[in-house]
């Protein structure tokens, strides 16, 4: 190599272009380096400050909820308990998990990916069956909000007129309210078709008959200028508890102070929705993705709240469970399922022992 290529003048005026640019970035290579050590150093002998809100958090218990269904009004008391601070005043840090179509919430619970989930009293027997060991702990509802629903203008008054009306009923295979409803003759005469979650052809067809919540969907077709009618399943002796927290049995033997925590503090989230549904509607809808409307949710929770505080109870009964209730339950599934029959027991499928206060 030719040691003439790195020779240079004294006077740095006259160092080669491509010299002096090399030695400006080493220069500034060198410097930088020396200023981010001297942070660093800075940075470890002085560690970042922690605040009293970090501190809380930091201490709250995490906590992780899944819902069987895009977030809607009968997840309220969930939405309200996390959006009014009663969850961080209890201590918990919870995360709440929108659900779907098909959402896997017994897998979900048995796989330990969250510590409670949302679903139906009816599910939670079928669950058992299928050997989740899935316990509910609170009752939102205590009066189902199946229904079928009609246009108003249609003569179908009553399920005995729904039974020999021939017409179309759009519905959810699987569901066991139609098992119940087909061994009582309620269907004998209705075509099922399935159903897509809207309500566009009841308002078009004054044959078509639909599934439905009695909080949810009569607005979405009154919003279309159909008026309709209602026929409550629970009027047939159909009525599962709805909106049921459920959690593990394991959790319940490792935890059972979080279970109670949990429990105590939805509990009071609940009684919040029904006294002022504002936090938890407005949590709600910003959750919710799916055309979720804050005139939707307030019809909702209207509705809801003659189902979860019926005219013999009060705010302090609400999530309330009887052996009676599950023993009726149980026994029906067992009836449109003999094949099954006997192998879940009622007395398994829930507990009331955390929603009694310690005091």
């Amino acid at each position: 190599m030719n040691s003439q290529c790195f020779r240079f003048n004294q006077t740095t005026g006259n160092r080669p272009r491509h010299l002096r640019t090399f030695i400006h970035r080493v220069t500034g290579l060198i410097i930088a380096s020396g200023l981010l050590f001297a942070l660093g150093c800075r940075q470890s002998d002085q560690p970042p400050t922690v605040t009293a809100a970090d501190q809380a958090r930091a201490d709250q218990l995490a906590v992780q909820v899944q819902l069987n269904w895009y977030p809607e009004t009968e997840h309220g008391g969930v939405y309200q308990a996390q959006a009014d601070g009663t969850y961080a005043a209890a201590g918990l840090n919870v995360e709440i998990r929108p659900g779907g179509r098909a959402t896997p919430v017994a897998p979900e619970l048995d796989l330990a990916r969250c510590h409670f989930a949302i679903t139906g009293a009816d599910d939670v027997i079928q669950f058992r069956r299928q050997g989740s060991k899935v316990v509910a702990v609170l009752a939102a509802v205590q009066n189902h909000p199946r229904c079928i629903m009609v246009q108003a203008a249609c003569p179908v008054r009553s399920f005995d007129d729904f039974a020999t009306s021939g017409m179309t009923l759009q519905c959810q295979p699987g569901r066991a309210f139609l098992d119940f409803l087909e061994q009582r003759g309620y269907l004998k005469q209705v075509k099922q078709v399935p159903y897509h979650g809207s309500v566009a052809s009841l308002v078009t067809d004054p044959t078509i008959a639909i599934q439905a919540y009695s909080f949810a969907e009569p607005l979405l077709a009154k919003q279309q200028g159909v008026q309709t009618r209602q026929l409550m399943v629970s009027d047939l002796g159909w009525n599962p508890y709805s909106s049921v927290l459920v959690t593990t049995e394991t959790l319940i033997e490792e935890q059972p102070e979080l279970v109670r925590k949990f429990v105590q503090a939805t509990r009071q989230g609940w009684q919040h929705y029904f006294d002022n549904p504002a936090l938890g509607n407005a949590a709600v809808l910003d959750a919710n993705q799916h055309g979720m409307t804050a005139e939707a949710l307030q019809f909702g929770v209207e509705q809801m709240k003659p189902l979860a505080v019926p005219q013999d109870m009060t705010s302090q009964d609400i999530g309330m469970m009887t052996l009676d209730r599950w023993q009726t339950l149980v026994e029906q599934m067992d009836s449109l399922d003999p094949q099954r029959a006997g192998k879940v027991r009622p007395g398994d499928c829930f507990t009331t022992a955390f929603l009694r206060d310690e005091s």
